[in-house]
C-alpha cells in the first residue's frame, strides 16, 4: 500500500580517505547523474556515503563497476516546512508512536524542503505520518 513512498538510497561504503567522494561525484557526471542530496557518516577508518540520485539504478551499476561496494536502501521522503517548527511538525508523529528514526538528513528541493528517514519499518512509518497529515513525496517526484 505505501510502496510509492519508498525511495531507493544509494548507500556506497568507502574507505574514509582522500578523493573518495570526489571519486563518486565524478562518476556520476560522467554518467549524467544528478545527485540530489548526498551526507556522509564515518567510523574505524570507512565511510558510508549516502545519496539520492536521478537515476538509482545506472549508479548503481556505475558504482559497482569502478570498485565501489554499494546497495539499495529504502528511505521516505517527507516535505517540510522550511521554517521554525518545521523539522517537529514533520516527524512528531513518529516519536508518538514510538517510531525510532536510524537517521536522517534534509535538503531543500525545488518545490519544497525534504526530510529523508530511514526507519525499522517503512510502512507503519508511512501510515503514521499520513495519518498525522504529513505529506509524503512518492517516488517520482521527491525531488
Amino acid at each position: 500500500m505505501y510502496e510509492k513512498y519508498r525511495v531507493k538510497q544509494l548507500s556506497v561504503f568507502s574507505e574514509n580517505r582522500p578523493g573518495r567522494l570526489a571519486a563518486v561525484a565524478k562518476a556520476m557526471g560522467e554518467e549524467g547523474i544528478n545527485i540530489f542530496a548526498y551526507s556522509i557518516a564515518e567510523g574505524a577508518g570507512y565511510g558510508v556515503i549516502r545519496t539520492l540520485v536521478d537515476d538509482p539504478e545506472k549508479a548503481l551499476e556505475k558504482l559497482r563497476s569502478i570498485g565501489f561496494t554499494a546497495r539499495f536502501t529504502e528511505v521516505l521522503a517527507i516535505e517540510m516546512e522550511d521554517r521554525p517548527g518545521g523539522l517537529y511538525e514533520a516527524i512528531r508523529a513518529l516519536g508518538e508512536a514510538g517510531i525510532n528514526i536510524e537517521y536522517s538528513y534534509a535538503y531543500s528541493g525545488r518545490k519544497c524542503s525534504v526530510l529523508i528517514i530511514r526507519v525499522e519499518d517503512i510502512d507503519s512509518a508511512a501510515e503514521r505520518l499520513i495519518d498525522a497529515g504529513a505529506r509524503l513525496l512518492e517516488v517520482p517526484q521527491f525531488t
